[in-house]
C-alpha cells in the first residue's frame, strides 16, 4: 500500500504543473504517477506554439480579443467564465515559464515572438520555433527534479476508487515487476491526455487510449461532450503525423489537384488560418468531390514554398524534417500531400474553473478529492472545436489552477482507505488476461475499432453511418470479453497493457458514437450532413454520458454564459 497527500495521474503540462504548483508547500507530500516517463508525455508533441494575447506582434490584441475568439472558434458551445480565465492569465503564464527557463524564439528587439495561428483574429502564438511543447515539458521536468516531487515512471492507472462522492485513490499497475499496488491520497488529480488512438489515422502517441476518461466514467462520473473531436487539417498523407499548424502560420498555401487554393471556397476572409474544423472538412469535400491529389486522392497538398527557405529553416524545423524522414520528400522544392487526422479531445472529465471534478448534476455535486485539467478534463475552454495553441495554454493554466486549488484545500481532507474489496476488480481485470484463454486477437479487435471509427464517426458524419458504426463497437465489445494475450510474464508485459487500453478504447468509443448519434446538428467538430446547420435552439447545451450496463444514458446540461468581468458573448453566425 503506497500513501500520498496527493497523487497526479500523467506527466504532460497539465500533471507537472499541477505538481509544481502543490510542491510549493513542502510539508504536502505530492507524487506523480505516469505510464510513461514524463519526457515522453504528449505534450511534447505540440509544435506550433501557446497563446497569449502579448501584443508583441501588434497592437490591437488584448484578452477580451483572445476570449472572443476562444468563444467563437468553439462554435459558442464555451463555457464563458473558463474562456475568460484563459484569456487573462495566459500572459502571466508566458511569462512564468519564460522565467523558468523556457526558450522561446525571439523577434529582434528581444522581445517574445509570436506568429497568426488559425481562428485567432491577432497573432498571438507564442512558439519555440516548431518544438514549443518540447521545450515547455522540459523546463517543467526540470523545476520538478530540483523540487524533488516523487515520479512513479511507467505505472500504470487501473482504477479509481470513489466511494460517496468521495476519492479514496486507485490501483496502480508497476509495468517493471507487474505488481498491483494501492495508492491511497487525499487528493487525486487526472492529468492523463486525450484519446485519439482510436480513430485509425491520428496524430495522438501511442499512449493516448483513455484511461483517465474510462476509469472515471466506471467510477460512475459522467463525462460530457465526448463527440466533439478535432480532425487537424494538416497530418501527413497516410500516418497522420502532425505538420504544425505555424505552417500556415507562416503562409503555407494548402491546394488541390487543380493547384487552386481551394480555402477561398470556404473561409475566403482567413484563407489557410479559418478554424481547423473548417479547413479539415474543407479537405474532405475537396477529397470527396475527386480533387484529391496522390494516387490514392485522399489528400491535398501543403505548400511551404511560398514561405521561403531561410524562414522554413529558421522557424519550421521539425516540418521540413518530418516530410523528409516520413514522406520522403523535400518541402522546399516540392509540396507536401496531407489529410485531415484526429487529432484533439474536446471532452472528457467534467469539472470547474478550479479543476474540481462535477457530476453536473442538479446540484452540481463535488466529487471531494478528485480533480482534473488538461486534455482528459472538460472545462469545456475549448467547447465544440479547439483553436491551435490553446491546448498547451489550458494545460499550464488550468494545471496550475488546480494545483493551487489542491495546495489550498488538501489538509482539510480526511485520510482515506482503500479496501482489499475495492482492490479486487482490478485484480481481476488483470488476471483475466494473465490467466484467461480466450480466443479472441486483441490486435484485430483495436485495427477493426479503429477503421470503424475513422470511417463512420470522422470529419463527416451521418445517421445510416453512425448507427453502423455503433452496432460495429458493440460487436467489438463482445468479441473483446473473448479476447485472449500469449504474454503471460510480469515483467514489462506490453501484451497486456494494450488489452486494457483496448477496453478502454471500446468503451469511451461507445461515448463518442452515442453522443455524436443524438446530437442532430452540426457543431465545431461535429458535422452531420444530415443536419449540416447549427441548432441552438435545441442543441446550445452540453452533453453528459453515464455508464450504464447497457451503454451511455445521455442527458444534458446548461452552457455557462458568465464570465466574470465583462459580459458574455451570445451565439452568433460563425464567419471568417
Amino acid at each position: 500500500m503506497l500513501e500520498h497527500d496527493v497523487l497526479i495521474v500523467g506527466s504532460g503540462l497539465a500533471g507537472m504543473r499541477a505538481a509544481l504548483e502543490v510542491a510549493e508547500d513542502p510539508s504536502i507530500d505530492v507524487a506523480i504517477l505516469t505510464k510513461v516517463h514524463p519526457l515522453r508525455s504528449h505534450s511534447g508533441a505540440a509544435q506550433g506554439g501557446i497563446a497569449a494575447s502579448l501584443g508583441n506582434s501588434s497592437d490591437g490584441d488584448g484578452w477580451e480579443l483572445h476570449m472572443y475568439d476562444t468563444v467563437k472558434g468553439g462554435d459558442f458551445l464555451v463555457d464563458q467564465d473558463a474562456a475568460e480565465i484563459l484569456g487573462r492569465e495566459a500572459p502571466e503564464n508566458i511569462f512564468e515559464l519564460e522565467h523558468m527557463g523556457c526558450a522561446f524564439s525571439r523577434m529582434e528587439d528581444g522581445r517574445i515572438a509570436q506568429r497568426r495561428f488559425g481562428g485567432h483574429s491577432e497573432p498571438r502564438a507564442v512558439y519555440a520555433a516548431d518544438r514549443t511543447g518540447h521545450a515547455l515539458l522540459t523546463v517543467l521536468f526540470e523545476q520538478l527534479l530540483k523540487k524533488g516531487v516523487k515520479v512513479y515512471s511507467e505505472w500504470y492507472a487501473l482504477d479509481l476508487i470513489v466511494r460517496d462522492n468521495t476519492c479514496q485513490g486507485l490501483i496502480a499497475y508497476d509495468i517493471l515487476t507487474g505488481q498491483i499496488e494501492a495508492v491511497q491520497a487525499k487528493a487525486v488529480m487526472f492529468a492523463t491526455g486525450g484519446y485519439g488512438r482510436t480513430f485509425r489515422i491520428t496524430t495522438n502517441a501511442f499512449a493516448s487510449t483513455g484511461d483517465g476518461v474510462v476509469m472515471a466514467y466506471r467510477a460512475g462520473i459522467p463525462l460530457q461532450d465526448m463527440e466533439f473531436v478535432q480532425f487537424h487539417p494538416t497530418g501527413l498523407q497516410g500516418s497522420g503525423i502532425l505538420l504544425s499548424e505555424a505552417a500556415r502560420g507562416e503562409g503555407a498555401h494548402l491546394v488541390n489537384a487543380d493547384g487552386k487554393r481551394f480555402m477561398e471556397d470556404y473561409a475566403a476572409g482567413a484563407m489557410e488560418l479559418a478554424p481547423r474544423d473548417i479547413v479539415a472538412r474543407a479537405e474532405q469535400t475537396e477529397v470527396d468531390n475527386g480533387r484529391g491529389v496522390t494516387a490514392k486522392g485522399d489528400s491535398v497538398f501543403m505548400d511551404l514554398r511560398p514561405i521561403g527557405e531561410e524562414r522554413i529553416r529558421y522557424a519550421l524545423p521539425s516540418v521540413m524534417h518530418l516530410a523528409r524522414d516520413f514522406a520522403g520528400l523535400d518541402p522546399l522544392v516540392e509540396p507536401i500531400p496531407i489529410q485531415p487526422t484526429a487529432h484533439y479531445s474536446m471532452g472528457g472529465i467534467p469539472c470547474d474553473i478550479d479543476g474540481q471534478v462535477r457530476l453536473k448534476d442538479q446540484d452540481n455535486t463535488p466529487i471531494t478529492g478528485f480533480y482534473a485539467a488538461g486534455e482528459c478534463s472538460c472545462v469545456s475552454v475549448h467547447g465544440a472545436n479547439r483553436l491551435g495553441t490553446n491546448s498547451l495554454l489550458e494545460a499550464v493554466v488550468f494545471g496550475r489552477r488546480t494545483g493551487k486549488n489542491i495546495r489550498e484545500h488538501v489538509k482539510d481532507l480526511d485520510p482515506t482507505r482503500i479496501t482489499e474489496g475495492e482492490m479486487q476488480p482490478a485484480i481481476d481485470e488483470v488476471n483475466r488476461f494473465l490467466q484467461g484463454e480466450g480466443s479472441e486477437n486483441v490486435g484485430a479487435i483495436r485495427s477493426d475499432l479503429r477503421d470503424v471509427m475513422m470511417e463512420k464517426c470522422g470529419v463527416f458524419r451521418e445517421q445510416g453511418a453512425l448507427q453502423e458504426c455503433l452496432s460495429t463497437v458493440k460487436d467489438l465489445q463482445a468479441r473483446f470479453a473473448k479476447a485472449r494475450i500469449d504474454d503471460r510474464t510480469t515483467t514489462f508485459n506490453t501484451d497486456l497493457l494494450d488489452a486494457i487500453e483496448v477496453g478502454h478504447m471500446l468503451e469511451f468509443s461507445e461515448v463518442i458514437v452515442s453522443g455524436a448519434l443524438n446530437r442532430q446538428e452540426s457543431r465545431g467538430g461535429h458535422a452531420r450532413r444530415d443536419f449540416a446547420t447549427r441548432d441552438d435552439d435545441n442543441w446550445y447545451k452540453h452533453t453528459l454520458a453515464y455508464r450504464e450496463a447497457d451503454g451511455p444514458r445521455l442527458t444534458y446540461s446548461e452552457v455557462n454564459m458568465s464570465p466574470r468581468h465583462r459580459a458574455a458573448y451570445p451565439p452568433e453566425e460563425r464567419k471568417y
